[in-house]
């Protein structure tokens, strides 16, 4: 299969679907959005599309916080370094399995940028 670059919201479904079928069997992580998080798929992916959307293709359809809803996360389980450290991993995996180009780049770096800021504000937020 050619890859091709993310250019359409069918792209970001494909990306974020794939995602998460990674995610939710995965040892590491999969229980928190499972059992910790008991995320509703038919809200949360949605809202999915719509966020990696505003982010990689200039949508202006997410309206949200994504802080916090990982608050209230961290509180029920502390989200360490390694769960973000997977999630990256597994979303550069995604990412490289079905695209190439400069907005998948973006996708990887993008990602990698939030992860940070997650982490730095959920460290904030604990004391």
């Amino acid at each position: 299969m050619e890859r091709h670059d993310i250019q359409t919201a069918a792209d970001i479904q494909l990306l974020v679907d794939s995602f998460y079928k990674q995610v939710l069997p995965d040892p590491l992580i999969g229980y928190i959005f499972t059992d910790i998080a008991q995320l509703s798929w038919e809200k949360h992916i949605p809202i999915m599309y719509q966020f990696w959307g505003s982010i990689l293709l200039g949508k202006d359809n997410y309206e949200g916080n994504p802080m916090s809803p990982h608050f209230a996360l961290d509180k029920k389980v502390k989200l360490e370094p390694a769960h973000f450290n997977r999630w990256l991993q597994l979303w550069e995996a995604t990412v490289q399995e079905h695209f190439n180009g400069p907005v998948a780049t973006d996708a990887i770096k993008r990602a990698n940028n939030i992860a940070a800021l997650m982490q730095y504000k959920i460290e904030q937020n604990r004391v």
